[in-house]
Order: C-alpha cells, then sequence, then structure tokens
C-alpha cells in the first residue's frame, strides 16, 4: 500500500467520524436523559414580605434578591431533595428537625442540619427586618434587654462586638434562654441556637454573601446599618409569644 492511498483512506475514515459525531452526541443525550426536576417537599421558601429594594439604602437590592431567590431557595430545595426518601421525616416542621438531629438518619443528618439551618435562619432573618426598623425594643422585652445589657449603646456595641468576632460564616443572636432571659450569642455555619436549647428572637446573617456587594469585608458598617433595619414591632411580638 502505498503513501498516496494511505492518505486516502485516513482522510476518508475522518470524514466518517465527523458525519457521525452529532448521531453519537444525540444518542448520549437521549441517553443522559431530560434534567431531573426539582423535589417537591413540604418545605417552601417564604415570601420575603417586602420588595428586594425596600432596605434601600442600608442593604441593596440585588444583595436581598440574590440571598433570597438563589441561597435561601437553595437550602429549601436541597432540605426537600435529602427527606425524598424520609415520609416520616416530611411530617416534621423544620424547627422539630433541627431539635431532633439525633433521629435523623446518619445518611442525611449533615445536609439536614446545614439545610434544615438555613431555611430556618432566613425565615427568621427576613421577618426580623423591616423598613420601618430601628425604634427599639419597649416594656418588657425593654426590660429583659435592660438585664442583658447596661443601656441601649452597650448593647448595640455588645452585639457588634459579638458579630465581627465570629470567625467566617455564620450567624448572631438574641435568643431566650429557657428561664425566659435572653442571650447574646454567635454560631458558625447554620446552627442556631436551638441546637442548644434556646429560642432564637432576634437574627442576622454574618455570611459575605449578606452584605458584601455593598459592604465587601467591611462586615461592622452591614450590622451598623442592619440595626436601622430591625423589626421591634416583629421582635416584639415574638418575645411575647415566647415568654408568655
Amino acid at each position: 500500500m502505498n503513501r498516496s492511498t494511505l492518505s486516502r483512506r485516513q482522510a476518508f475514515m475522518a470524514g466518517a467520524a465527523l458525519t457521525a459525531a452529532p448521531t453519537l452526541l444525540i444518542r448520549t443525550h437521549a441517553q443522559i436523559g431530560a434534567p431531573t426536576p426539582p423535589p417537591t417537599g413540604p418545605h417552601k421558601l417564604p415570601p420575603l414580605g417586602y420588595a428586594y429594594d425596600a432596605l434601600e439604602p442600608h442593604v441593596d437590592a440585588k444583595t436581598m434578591e440574590i440571598h433570597h431567590s438563589k441561597h435561601h431557595s437553595t437550602y429549601v430545595f436541597n432540605l426537600n431533595r435529602a427527606l425524598v426518601d424520609h415520609p416520616d421525616l416530611q411530617k416534621l416542621s423544620v424547627e422539630e428537625l433541627l431539635k431532633n438531629l439525633d433521629k435523623v438518619p446518619d445518611k442525611i443528618r449533615t445536609t439536614v442540619r446545614n439545610n434544615g439551618g438555613g431555611h430556618y435562619n432566613h425565615t427568621l432573618f427576613w421577618q426580623c427586618l423591616s423598613n420601618e426598623g430601628g425604634a427599639g425594643p419597649e416594656g418588657a422585652l425593654d426590660e429583659a434587654f435592660g438585664q442583658l445589657f447596661k443601656n441601649k449603646e452597650e448593647g448595640q456595641e455588645e452585639f457588634i462586638k459579638a458579630a465581627t468576632g465570629q470567625f467566617g460564616s455564620g450567624w448572631v443572636w438574641i435568643s431566650v434562654d429557657k428561664d425566659k432571659s435572653l442571650k447574646l450569642e454567635t454560631t458558625p455555619n447554620q446552627d442556631s441556637p436551638l441546637l442548644a436549647g434556646r429560642t432564637p428572637l432576634l437574627a442576622v446573617d454574618l455570611w459575605e454573601h449578606a452584605y458584601y456587594l455593598k459592604y465587601q469585608n467591611r462586615r461592622a458598617d452591614y450590622l451598623k446599618a442592619i440595626n436601622n433595619c430591625l423589626n421591634w414591632s416583629f421582635i416584639q411580638k415574638r418575645w411575647e409569644k415566647l415568654t408568655a
């Protein structure tokens, strides 16, 4: 076989391969099938309750949109997916799941802890914010804060100090202990006071996705701004319910 014959044969085989390639790709796609639809489940993304730009200029609209429609929705999606094969766990609220993690199978426990925590924490966080916030506690709640801090100014300073002292991603909380006293605390990742037997009263997200577009690495500036957005009407009612 001479060199020219070999070259023609190589060219023919190469052309045939290129012609067959689209068919191969189509078959491969058919074998893969259509994308798996999102799992349905008991947990739903709650409405924000206000427009994405409602907290301007303290929190920018783009951050709120991404935070709610992307980050929070992903936690809900992953939580429902983890529970697909566990109808008994689907009957529990997210709070009940987090309080009873020891009853969650090892295989999905970390997923439920992280994504259930993300869902629970954000649901509370959205309610703790308002474009009419910043007034401060009143009545019995104000007295309870007085047992935790000497005055409002010290309270704000201690809150920011605790939040900026939280290494990496996490949350800062005012929680209600079993004796109905208030506690300032932080948790890493998507953990919450629920895991320690306390009930969150007020939550502020410390993950960078909550503030980075506007404040970059200036977490303290973000916290000062958030103070102007705290929904004390909601927090007051929540306190009354938790301590009734």
